[in-house]
């Protein structure tokens, strides 16, 4: 099942003015959290966006604003620097971290898609969003109810991905 689910997970760009319950949006952040970190370090934090002015201001530090606009909401994962160890493996973890918010979203009934070209502006929005310089953000992943149908992508064959069994 859980296969499944990760073959069958695809990036959603549009999304139904429906609301999402705030309920929701906290298992989607606790799946987050229960990904692998390096000495159980846990080095994420959250900002959950929905206030359409917010949004807005947002979207106009990424080419996918509209993106942004459009979705009921919006979380912005942050590696927090403070909790660092390992700068590698906390992005890998950060990384895993967002993998299983965007498979909770998928499982949840919701589309998400994770954008990371806003990162130009990391800056920008963590002025915007008013948090600590300690917070390096990562990723916004915007999400809702999906107001579209998507296709699987093709995936590369197994003998071109695996260099060498040893």
């Amino acid at each position: 099942m859980m296969l499944d689910s990760i073959k069958n997970r695809r990036s959603i760009r549009r999304f139904k003015a429906q609301e999402v319950d705030g309920k929701l949006v906290k298992e989607i952040i606790e799946a987050g959290t229960w990904a692998p970190s390096g000495l159980n370090n846990q080095p994420w934090k959250f900002v959950i966006i929905r206030s359409p002015a917010i949004k807005d201001q947002l979207a106009v530090l990424t080419r996918y604003g509209k993106i942004i606009q459009q979705a009921p909401l919006c979380i912005a994962v942050f590696l927090d620097t403070a909790a660092t160890y390992d700068r590698t493996k906390d992005i890998q973890a950060i990384g895993a971290c967002i993998q299983n918010m965007l498979l909770a979203i998928h499982a949840l009934g919701l589309g998400g898609v994770w954008l990371g070209e806003i990162l130009k502006n990391s800056e920008k929005v963590r002025h915007l969003l008013g948090i600590s310089s300690a917070l390096e953000l990562m990723a916004v992943i915007a999400l809702g109810y999906p107001d579209e149908q998507t296709v699987a992508s093709p995936r590369k064959k197994l003998d071109e991905v695996i260099v060498k069994e040893v």
